[in-house]
Parts: C-alpha cells; sequence; structure tokens
C-alpha cells in the first residue's frame, strides 16, 4: 500500500478555486474508484468529486467552508494505485531517480503527489505526455468506463482541445485504434527532456501534508460588518449572489459595453406557436417555448456574423468555430446560471427545444454538471419572461457579446398591401444587443442584431417540429 494526495480537480474553463461543501466520506472509510468522496461548489456549478483510485482515506486536510485552488492537496488516501502514478513518471528517461529510489534511511521515499502539470501549450500537442490530475469530463470518463480504458493511459492519451484536455473524439480514436497502451517510452524526444513534475515540484511527503489552502484563501475577511438601524434587515450574500456580483463588476471593467436596440414584428412566430404548443405538449411532455427559436435565429445570425463569435486575449482575436450558445435560467434562489447548448447550429428546432428543456430543469434542481456550463462562445438572455420590453445585458466574459430579449406585445402597425397601407395589430419584442467595443464596432453589433431580428420577423408559418 502506498499513500497519494487527492488533489483539487479543475472543473472547467477559467475555474480555478473551489469550496469544500461537504465531505461523503470519513477518515478510515474505504472508496472504490470513481466513487463520490466529497462535494465541492464553484462559481458556477455544485458537483461531486470522484476518487481516482480505490483505496482508503487517511486524512481530511481540508475542513467543510474552506475555499481551496484547483490542484491543491485536500487528502490522503492509501492505495495500490499509488505507486503507478509514481513509477510512470519515473521511467522517463531524464525523471529524477530519487522519486524510485530508497531513501537515507534504507525506507521507500514518499510517493509522489497527484499533482496537475504546469500547462505547456506545445507540450499539450505532443503524444504520450504525463498530465496526471488533468480535467476529464464525464463525458470522457463514462466512455473510458465503458471501453475498459485505464486512468493511467487517460493520463498519457494526448488531447487536442483547449489546454491539451481530451475531447470525446480523442478517447474514441484511441478505441478505434486499439487501445494501445501509453507510456512515458512513446513521448518524442523533445518531450521527453521536460522535467517531470515529482517531488522537486511539491516538496512536501505523504507523510507531512501540505497546508490545505493558501493563507490568503483560508483566512477569516476582516472586512467590518455593515451597521443598521432598528428599520432595517442585514442579509449577508450567498456564495453564488457573490460570485455573481464579482463577475459583473469584472466584465464591466474589462470590456467597454455598447448596446444596440432593435424592434422586430414576430406575429408569425407567436401565431406558429400557439397552433402547435398544445400538440407538442401532448406528443413531447413538454412546452415549446419561444427560446429555441431565438437560439436558432442567434445560430443563423452568428453563421453569417462570425466575428461575434470571438473571445480576445491580449492584443489577438480567437475565432471560435463551434456556435455554442449560453441561455440565462433563473433559479429558485433568485440566482442566474447560464448553462450552455453546445453546437446549437447543429440542432433543429425539436431538438433545440429538448435540450433547451433539460438544461433548465436540471439547473433548477441544482443537477447541472461542470461541462453543462463551460464553452459557451455567445449568451441570450430573456427579459421578457419577467415581463420586462428590453434591457442592457452584461457580457459574460470571456465571450464579447450578448443580447437580451423583450416581452411580445400587441401593437397597433402599418401594414403595407398590394391595395394600400393600412393600419393592423401586431405582435411586437425588442431585442437589446450589448457588445464589448473593442472588437466589436457599432456597424457589426447593430448588422448582427438586425439580422437576428429579420430572421424571426421571416419565421416560416409551415415550420415544422
Amino acid at each position: 500500500m502506498a499513500r497519494v494526495e487527492m488533489t483539487m480537480p479543475k472543473m472547467g474553463e477559467s475555474i480555478m478555486e473551489g469550496t469544500v461543501l461537504k465531505w461523503l466520506k470519513q477518515v478510515g472509510d474505504s472508496i472504490e474508484q470513481d466513487e463520490s468522496v466529497l462535494e465541492v461548489a464553484t462559481d458556477k456549478v455544485d458537483t461531486e468529486v470522484p476518487a481516482i483510485y480505490a483505496g482508503v482515506l487517511q486524512e481530511i486536510l481540508v475542513q467543510e467552508g474552506q475555499v481551496v485552488a484547483v490542484g491543491a492537496p485536500i487528502a490522503i488516501m492509501e492505495t495500490d494505485a499509488a505507486a503507478a502514478v509514481a513509477a510512470a513518471p519515473a521511467s522517463a528517461p531524464t525523471a529524477p531517480q530519487a522519486a524510485a529510489a530508497p531513501s537515507s534511511n534504507g525506507s521507500p521515499a514518499a510517493a509522489v503527489p497527484y499533482l496537475p502539470e504546469p500547462h505547456d501549450p506545445q507540450a499539450s500537442q505532443q503524444a504520450a505526455v504525463h498530465q496526471p490530475g488533468r480535467f476529464l469530463s464525464p463525458l470522457v470518463l463514462s466512455i473510458a468506463r465503458e471501453e475498459g480504458v485505464s486512468m493511467t493511459d487517460l493520463e498519457y492519451l494526448p488531447g487536442t482541445g483547449k489546454e491539451g484536455r481530451v475531447t470525446k473524439k480523442d478517447i474514441l480514436d484511441y478505441v478505434a485504434s486499439g487501445k494501445q497502451p501509453l507510456t512515458p517510452s512513446a513521448a518524442p524526444a523533445a518531450v521527453a527532456t521536460a522535467p517531470a513534475p515529482v517531488a522537486q515540484a511539491h516538496p512536501q511527503s505523504a507523510t507531512t501534508p501540505a497546508p490545505a489552502a493558501t493563507p490568503a484563501a483560508s483566512a477569516p475577511s476582516t472586512k467590518a460588518m455593515p451597521s443598521v438601524s432598528g428599520g432595517q434587515e442585514l442579509i449577508e450574500m450567498d456564495r453564488m449572489r457573490k460570485m455573481i456580483a464579482q463577475r459583473m463588476v469584472d466584465s464591466k471593467r474589462i470590456s467597454p459595453h455598447v448596446t444596440s436596440f432593435v424592434e422586430a414584428d414576430v406575429t408569425n412566430l407567436v401565431n406558429w406557436r400557439n397552433k402547435h404548443k398544445d400538440a407538442y405538449k401532448k406528443r413531447e411532455g413538454e412546452n415549446l417555448t419561444f427560446t429555441p427559436i431565438f437560439i436558432q435565429a442567434v445560430a443563423r445570425a452568428i453563421q453569417d456574423y462570425p466575428m461575434i463569435n470571438v473571445s480576445i486575449d491580449g492584443d489577438y482575436i480567437i475565432k471560435k468555430r463551434d456556435i455554442n450558445i449560453g441561455v440565462a435560467v433563473a433559479l429558485p434562489s433568485g440566482n442566474l446560471i447560464v448553462p450552455v447548448i453546445h453546437n446549437a447550429d447543429q440542432l433543429n428546432l425539436n431538438g433545440l427545444s429538448k435540450k433547451m428543456n433539460d438544461l433548465a430543469n436540471r439547473a433548477r434542481a441544482n443537477k447541472l454538471t461542470p461541462a453543462d456550463l463551460e464553452g459557451g462562445t455567445y449568451t441570450l438572455s430573456n427579459v421578457g419572461s419577467f415581463g420586462n420590453v428590453m434591457g442592457t445585458p452584461i457580457i459574460m466574459q470571456p465571450q464579447v457579446a450578448i443580447m437580451a430579449v423583450g416581452a411580445i406585445k400587441k401593437k397597433p402597425a402599418v401594414i403595407e398591401t398590394p391595395q394600400g397601407d393600412l393600419i393592423g395589430v401586431r405582435q411586437f419584442m425588442f431585442l437589446s444587443h450589448s457588445y464589448d467595443h473593442r472588437v466589436v464596432d457599432g456597424s457589426l453589433g447593430g448588422m448582427f442584431v438586425r439580422k437576428v431580428a429579420d430572421y424571426l420577423e421571416q419565421f416560416d408559418p409551415n415550420t415544422a417540429i
């Protein structure tokens, strides 16, 4: 048996820390591989963290309520699998031999901590580079279990996703190739010369646990509590509201916001939904809302104006090929969360409706996964669901634009006919488009929201669903 550190995993892009909500296992408990050990909260989602290996929980390093940085140790487990983790990097040509050699007193050296490697953009593209502690999505882990791919192979499997992340295509290609074992010897010579993440990177041994969190993360707040009078009530923000507040302040600081408005005649769209909603409810058991129609229009407009689907990194613009649309969902707590419909342009109306209903239901039941919240390239907010006619939404970083759709209202309007102009009652709604003026000028921002309105106004009343 050997001891190995369990570290705070990375649970999505831009997430750098998590709060330990609850330990599901106690010291001395036996834990199976992939069995949940604790609940962790991030600014995006609450989720359970599974064990990488089977073993016995020896020590808990982080107490409930503490904030811990990604990669920091949170517990120590005793497991046979730890030896394999320590041995793999030690067998690389340049790995320090101290990891496998006996210590000066004759006892075996401490096991190598199970820690993420620093990100190396070049190394992440190479084959068979050891990446212990890397983020693995629930989908990738599920496929690995079904296909019998070991965790050791997953740590060496080259990833083509962001920061070398293993994608669904990567693991399916590996399975199709025959699941050849991945070892350090398969790494190119140029990669093999890179320092291995052994004890030097984290000097604490398994018998001397590292601090549970940095002083800054674990120290109590010194901010004075505001004073209130007898006629006032003092309410502390919950964790999610604090995160939302910080994100909104950061976004306004980072992006110079500009908002353009367009009013769209959506009479055909309203009449179509009224015609189909009851039959759809009976057939699918779900509501047919306007939201999937809005998402479809936004996805089509992004295809027409792809420079809306970008992010900024310093002096560079990163153009996204995937169209992943986040949709703001109100939670029972009063907070908002933004699950993402990935590849929204590849779904029809029925697919968008079912996906949106699923995400909204799981969001309100607190059952979203980190994968449901990451990768968004554009965001839609339906302020009309609260009876608002328009709004000025704040951009979700690192995106560069967001659209708010207002309530649909009946209005008198001039209708052009071959016989002349007439006055009639039509259904109108406002579209509000906020965009980052660093890279989106008024022409692009205005043309984009106008194109979305055009798609809504030109909605085909004969559309099947």
